[in-house]
């Protein structure tokens, strides 16, 4: 009776896992690219910015601007502060349109 138990208890994860299995699928890029557009690439830049940077400093460079380069790659910038005295620079992510992926991270001095 025990071993009965098992195989059964054995089967129904089997099937579960079965199912998850069959219910993940991996889906190729979409047509855009993962970041298909400027608001996009600000977005992932700022969130990469923070953490290395501080809110407040990244804050202090809006409005960020992007553009997009004939190979795919978003660059995007911060803006010089009100008040700019010629000393330091902004904030600059190259960002991958095709796929996410941040391809340099930097701050102008």
């Amino acid at each position: 009776m025990r071993k009965r138990s098992l195989i059964i208890g054995l089967l129904t994860v089997s099937a579960g896992v079965a199912v998850l299995v069959a219910q993940t699928q991996k889906y190729g890029p979409p047509k855009e690219g993962f970041v298909p557009d400027a608001k996009t690439a600000i977005r992932i830049a700022v969130a990469v910015w923070e953490p290395i940077y501080g809110k407040a400093l990244i804050a202090s460079e809006k409005p960020y601007r992007a553009r997009l380069d004939t190979n795919g790659v978003w660059t995007v910038e911060g803006a010089l502060p009100k008040g700019f005295d010629g000393k330091g620079g902004v904030a600059v992510a190259e960002i991958a349109k095709s796929d996410g992926r941040i391809l340099g991270v930097g701050h102008g001095k």
